[in-house]
């Protein structure tokens, strides 16, 4: 299964790339943001997004994010394999 989770943005480690480095429950990975930005939006580290298989798909804010992090962790293994996925395929 392929949740979209919730990650906070810590580095936009190249703009012009579109490439941030988001952590979603305490793992960190490449994310590529060019769906967002490119429509318009702006993103900066502390910003939270949607994280579907490596690309940022909608910029959220802090309560949004963790309400949908709460749900998610009731899902129990779950969310144990989507943050394993997620941190198992750095770019």
């Amino acid at each position: 299964m392929c949740l979209g989770l919730p990650g906070q943005i810590v580095d936009v480690d190249d703009a012009e790339e579109h490439k941030a480095v988001v952590d979603v429950s305490g793992v960190q990975r490449d994310v590529n943001i060019g769906l967002i930005v490119t429509d318009g939006e702006t993103l900066a580290v502390g910003d939270w997004v949607l994280v579907h298989v490596g690309f940022a798909m909608s910029k959220i804010d802090e309560e949004e994010a963790r309400q949908t992090l709460d749900f998610v962790k009731e899902l129990g293994s779950v969310y144990d394999d989507e943050i394993a996925e997620f941190g198992g395929s750095l770019n």
